[in-house]
């Protein structure tokens, strides 16, 4: 099972670099009502976090690989979203 392994990994390194990336564009800002604006960001970077999490860890799966590879291909969508609103910033 180590493609679940490092499946949990991406996941959280993904995820974590774009927590980061607002919190450095948050101390870069003058104007604190700015900051609010990372702030979603962030909170949706964490409820992708738990929702993909919950899925990787649901046993009820058929075709296991199958799950897997949609799990990293929406890993990649949503991390391209997310980024994508932080460069809107």
């Amino acid at each position: 099972m180590a493609s679940v392994k490092n499946l949990k990994k991406d996941i959280n390194y993904v995820l974590s670099d774009i927590i980061e990336e607002c919190y450095v564009w948050q101390m870069l800002q003058d104007d604190p009502k700015n900051v609010d604006k990372a702030e979603k960001i962030i909170d949706e970077a964490i409820a992708t976090f738990d929702e993909l999490i919950v899925k990787v860890n649901n046993k009820d799966v058929d075709d296991k690989k199958a799950h897997f590879k949609a799990l990293k291909s929406e890993l990649q969508t949503k991390g391209e979203s997310l980024l994508a609103k932080i460069e809107k910033l």
